[in-house]
């Protein structure tokens, strides 16, 4: 389906006008303190209910609500995710594809968006947070977390895949908007039409924020941290410009650029993680054991088994998103007529995503002696004389960024191509999580999707410009609120997938179904 580039000129235009205005802009610190005032006072409630720790307790109830979720499918589908792998790499490949099946996208390109959405700045500044605040066992709990979490995202997507729209001219429309509303209705379940809109609108929110403003402001941040001082709107233009040149043509569009951007940031990320572990190869398994023994006496500055443990099962579920449903919106456009096979190739993003990526920023960060231990607790600080403060605010990055550069200066400045590519990737996967979750209220259309992405291309250039930090903590909170809808529904939908993969595993072994040549 061909899409028309004619708004383009319209956001260049706005994007000029709002140049022109920088130096007004510049001026309204008193305004963006206004707006934070008046917003955190509106939904600082709603924030702190979803964010709220277990009475006793510093651990977010939605963390263990994800990371229940996560053990439940985990234990309910045999353990699948261990069961699998193999034939998950020969999906991804391509070996059981057969282009005339109804979808938009392969399986990899399905991948590579889902992944693109994912692997973000949570790898990066979270992992940080994590061990600087847990201590290298944060990362062990991480792990383990993202192994579970292979579980979840096995089951939303074979979900996303079964009760998929499919249209005439070749589109498709899913995700637990879907599988809420049919599945629901197919076993007689109450509640899920408004379960569907209640998530939509959690989608779209948490597309305005955590996947578009937060994106465009951290990497505004990081190029001015090496770059120096320049105004946040000409990093939001030139941002909101590329996206829309990507999002306009749609899912095709978005997984064409996916299937690029993500291989190539994960090989400049992880590629110069390696080198770096290279470097420090004697290291390696003193920080193994390190993490290992944090695991379980609590090295770090939290203390204690529990303290390492929140911080890993929460960076592990703000990384991956497992449970959350965001994925299955991408991973519903495949090509297959087997849903379940989706399934089995969503199962490998929290692997790459938390598994790969995440452990390889804490062994660096571990390795190049970032963490100190304190002679006196044996507890690990921040640095020399640091402490639980200096994690405060957006330091997570420098943090990050303090090792990349520890053992070659010039780390920092491909950390900061990287911190670029994994905000541009979660921006442009975002937009269409947002974008079906906005037709799925709204109604599908090219007007109606023109308004949505243009809307969103504005909130790049806002996010960028602005400090809005109660705006951000909000669509975060409604990102994590998306879980509490989707876990719901898997729960009451989980027999359906099990059906699903009981059947093709199967025909499977019995030779029925075969590689396609």
């Amino acid at each position: 389906m061909k899409h028309s580039l004619a708004p383009v000129p319209a956001l260049a235009a706005l994007g000029a006008a709002i140049i022109a205005a920088a130096p007004a802009l510049a001026q309204t610190a008193t305004l963006d303190e206004r707006i934070n005032t008046a917003f955190a006072g509106a939904t600082g409630w709603f924030v702190s209910l979803i964010f709220a720790p277990i009475p006793g307790t510093g651990f977010p109830w939605i963390v263990a609500w994800l990371v229940v979720g996560a053990t439940v499918f985990s234990i309910y589908f045999g353990f699948v995710q261990f069961r699998v792998i193999g034939h998950s790499i020969a999906l991804v490949k391509g070996d059981y594809s057969d282009p005339d099946d109804a979808g938009e996208v392969s399986h990899f390109q399905a991948l590579a968006t889902a992944l693109s959405g994912t692997v973000g700045l949570g790898n990066i500044a979270g992992v940080a947070v994590a061990v600087g605040i847990g201590g290298p066992g944060a990362t062990f709990w991480m792990i383990l977390a993202g192994l579970l979490g292979m579980a979840s995202k096995f089951t939303e997507c074979t979900l996303a895949v079964k009760y998929r729209n499919e249209y005439p001219d070749g589109r498709v429309s899913g995700g637990p908007m879907y599988y809420m509303t049919k599945g629901f209705a197919l076993r007689g379940a109450w509640g899920g039409k408004p379960l569907a809109v209640l998530f939509a609108i959690f989608a779209i929110l948490g597309s305005f924020g955590g996947g578009n403003m937060f994106q465009s402001n951290q990497a505004h941040a990081q190029l001015v941290n090496v770059f120096g001082e320049f105004p946040g709107v000409i990093t939001g233009v030139v941002f909101a410009a590329i996206v829309f040149a990507v999002i306009v043509g749609g899912i095709r569009s978005i997984a064409r650029v996916t299937e690029k951007v993500v291989p190539l940031m994960g090989v400049i990320y992880v590629g110069t993680a390696l080198v770096i572990l290279a470097i420090n190869f004697d290291q390696i398994g003193w920080a193994i054991g390190q993490i290992f023994a944090g695991a379980f006496t609590g090295l770090g500055v939290a203390g204690g088994m529990a303290g390492a443990l929140i911080q890993g099962f929460k960076r592990a579920a703000f990384s991956n998103e497992a449970g959350v449903g965001s994925a299955a919106i991408a991973h519903s456009a495949v090509r297959t007529k087997e849903p379940v096979t989706e399934g089995f190739v969503a199962l490998l993003e929290p692997f790459i995503d938390t598994v790969v990526i995440c452990t390889m920023t804490a062994l660096v960060i571990i390795i190049t002696g970032q963490l100190v231990s304190d002679p006196e607790t044996g507890l690990y600080i921040v640095g020399e004389g640091g402490s639980i403060e200096t994690l405060a605010g957006n330091t997570g990055v420098a943090l990050t960024s303090a090792a990349f550069s520890q053992s070659v200066p010039i780390f920092r400045y491909i950390l900061v191509v990287a911190v670029i590519l994994f905000a541009f990737s979660t921006m442009i996967s975002w937009s269409y999580y947002g974008l079906k979750a906005w037709t799925f209220l709204f109604g599908e259309g090219k007007t109606t999707e023109l308004v949505y992405k243009l809307i969103f291309c504005f909130f790049v250039i806002v996010g960028a410009a602005a400090s809005l930090g109660p705006v951000i903590d909000f669509s975060d909170a409604a990102i994590f609120a998306m879980a509490v809808c989707n876990i719901a529904a898997l729960y009451v939908l989980m027999p359906i997938v099990k059906a699903e993969m009981e059947s093709y595993l199967s025909r499977l072994k019995s030779g029925e179904i075969r590689k396609f040549t």
